[in-house]
């Protein structure tokens, strides 16, 4: 097997004007390595049944399937096999931020959520777009039909940051929005007041939602690559602080290790997914390792 940051790296992505040939390449490659569902709507085999539960009727039970993986499944409902998806992408202005990598935070982003556009509309599933930063802002409705994928890929080629982040209000605006349970997608930075933003995330699953946060910074942001004095300036505010490189890194370092360490165990807690990426890695490599990683989990 081809391996699949191959088929496509950020610094090719750069130079790749198409935004639907770009979600196909890594669609197709991630595609190439997997072997089963990590969420029901996408499958590649058994996408139409659940695991056996107590209470159901024997009846429905699938002997064929029982035969294949020695587990019992049933034959799902309509009703049970579609998955919505909602695609929310961050556009606040620190998501405009890049140190030295082809690729800023916004367009990590786009990419990521183009290849999920493209693997849903695959399998027919209902997908959707939304965008905010001190709001929500315009949306895109979810729909399964063909025609949605140039749609959602249109809007994310227009896609531009303003303002800052509000996470919080954001996403209470989109749970009241969201009329039917489905997969939420947040595309985020996560730079902003970090309990009410935690608490708005959570209760999004609460609602019965399905929801995987992709924490997104940029490579600087993570690793801290500077030396000498640095003035650092914060993208929404215009705030500047020069500090010296050498006694502020290891902090630095510290803080944003212990932030995405207190993030995995609010979610994890809460059973919401939580990917922590940064933009030096292939996008469509990080993407992979979620859904395997994902699809093993069930």
């Amino acid at each position: 097997m081809v391996a699949v940051e191959q088929y496509l790296k950020p610094e090719l992505a750069a130079q790749i004007k198409r935004l639907d040939l770009r979600a196909k390449m890594v669609v197709r490659g991630f595609l190439h390595g997997l072997h089963a569902s990590p969420f029901h709507g996408f499958s590649v085999e058994f996408s139409e049944h659940r695991r056996y539960s107590p209470g159901d009727d024997p009846k429905d039970i699938d002997w064929v399937a029982y035969a294949k993986t020695g587990k019992y499944y049933i034959k799902k409902f309509e009703s049970e096999t579609n998955l919505t998806g909602y695609l929310a992408l961050d556009l606040s202005e620190s998501m405009n931020y890049t140190y030295r990598q082809s690729l800023t935070k916004l367009d990590y982003s786009i990419c990521l959520a183009a290849a999920l556009c493209y693997l849903m509309i695959q399998q027919q599933d209902p997908v959707g777009l939304v965008t905010f930063s001190e709001t929500l802002k315009a949306s895109v409705p979810p729909k399964s039909r063909r025609s949605q994928l140039p749609t959602i890929l249109s809007q994310l080629t227009k896609l531009s940051t303003s303002g800052q982040a509000n996470i919080s209000a954001s996403l209470v605006q989109l749970t009241a929005m969201l009329r039917h349970r489905g997969l939420v997608m947040i595309f985020s930075d996560l730079l902003c007041d970090e309990e009410p933003m935690v608490k708005a995330i959570c209760n999004l699953r609460h609602a019965g939602h399905d929801v995987i946060v992709f924490h997104i910074l940029d490579e600087a942001e993570v690793s801290f690559p500077f030396d000498g004095m640095v003035e650092l300036r914060d993208p929404e505010t215009g705030r500047t602080q020069s500090v010296s490189a050498a006694d502020a890194g290891r902090d630095y370092r510290k803080t944003v290790d212990e932030f995405r360490a207190r993030l995995e165990r609010s979610f994890s807690e809460n059973r919401v997914d939580y990917v922590p990426v940064d933009t030096s890695q292939p996008y469509d490599k990080a993407l992979m390792e979620y859904l395997l990683s994902r699809r093993n989990r069930f």
